[in-house]
């Protein structure tokens, strides 16, 4: 049964201490405090010190490669340690904001606003969105494969077993299946990626998948892999692997991905496009600076594919330091911006839709 499930997020490695960059921490320079650039790009004086999501890591890396060339003088160091290792730093004030694929849990609000000073609130601000897409291994089976979420949901449940099973020939009608045994993998680290394909599976079949999301991958059976890499890996070695990971590790693995099922029952590729179709659907979440995005799964549009996710930034709304609020709003405003957002697609990642992207820089423009 479909319904509205809030996105934790998200984009194309990882979360956990999986990343598809050759470093482990981006930097890039700005200049003088606050003022602009000829480019148009506010820059901030300092050093700007970060850490989270490794889902973002890419677009990250860009980015300060990109403010550097605008701006001279202050410097963005970015850690790519996982989402709950930089939340953790947040809150013990060792960063100036982290990167998180999923918004701030019940737990986790009350000491992240403690660190913003007393009377202030931490925030969540979505950034860098990306697709989950399903790899798999199946001998002789050329076309990509159609998955309907409810296949999904007992594939990586353990109720569906080998894949000549009737479910998954029912979506794929006139081909030929093996009887193969499937052998699901999963992420065994906490991970933002098993948080938001999990909510997924939760939100469109709930009597199959009855776990909720979970940043611990909660279905029963499988195999885990450390970090999204070993997922992908896992797949490509294995006759008959199935696993979930960004686009960008199946892509780096060679790995088919299937059309998963919406609501309605229509396949959907996985592509940058077809998530920006159904991440522009997703529903605002708004708390003063504070902005959740929350997805109706029951959407149906034949271009929307509805395994995502979204990387947040959890900063200070208020309570920012006064040497570091130019460079930290800065800095946020250019990845807000329509540059660097428009360079997201071509690094893998999904552009924020324009009316998400709006609420986005209001936000950010009022951090103080």
């Amino acid at each position: 049964m479909a319904g509205v499930g809030l996105l934790a997020t998200a984009t194309l490695s990882a979360c956990g201490n999986d990343n598809n960059n050759s470093g482990s921490s981006s930097s890039a320079s700005a200049s003088a405090g606050g003022a602009s650039s000829a480019s148009g790009v506010s820059c901030g004086s300092g050093t700007l010190t970060l850490a989270g999501s490794s889902a973002q890591a890419n677009a990250i890396s860009k980015w300060t490669k990109d403010y550097q060339t605008a701006c001279s003088g202050s410097t963005v160091n970015y850690n790519p340690s996982g989402s709950g290792a930089g939340v953790t730093a947040f809150e013990q004030n060792q960063v100036d904001f982290a990167g998180s694929d999923f918004p701030l849990s019940a737990d986790d609000q009350p000491k992240a606003d403690a660190r913003c000073g007393s009377g202030n609130k931490a925030i969540n601000i979505p950034l860098v969105p990306g697709a989950i897409a399903v790899m798999y291994n199946v001998s002789g089976v050329s076309s990509p494969l159609n998955l309907s979420a409810q296949a999904l949901a007992k594939i990586f449940n353990g109720k569906i077993t080998t894949w000549d099973d009737a479910a998954i020939k029912k979506d794929n009608p006139g081909v030929k299946l093996p009887g193969t045994k499937i052998t699901t993998f999963h992420r065994a680290d906490k991970s933002g990626t098993s948080y938001n394909f999990s909510n997924f599976l939760n939100q469109t079949d709930a009597a199959d998948f009855p776990a909720k999301a979970n940043k611990q991958w909660p279905g029963s059976g499988g195999q885990g892999q450390n970090g999204s890499s070993g997922v992908a890996q896992a797949v490509k070695t294995t006759a008959g692997g199935i696993g979930y990971a960004e686009i960008s590790y199946a892509q780096a693995n060679s790995l088919p991905t299937a059309k998963v099922g919406n609501a309605k029952g229509q396949f959907v590729q996985a592509t940058t496009q077809n998530a920006s179709a159904f991440i522009a659907k997703a529903k605002t979440q708004q708390n003063g600076a504070d902005l959740q995005l929350a997805f109706d799964y029951s959407y149906s549009d034949p271009s929307a594919y509805p395994a995502v996710l979204v990387t947040y930034e959890i900063a200070c709304a208020k309570g920012n330091k006064s040497s570091q609020l130019p460079l930290i709003k800065g800095f946020l405003k250019y990845g807000a911006g329509d540059t660097a957002q428009g360079e997201l697609p071509a690094a893998g990642y999904v552009q924020l839709p324009k009316n998400i992207q709006a609420l986005v820089q209001s936000s950010v423009n009022s951090m103080s």
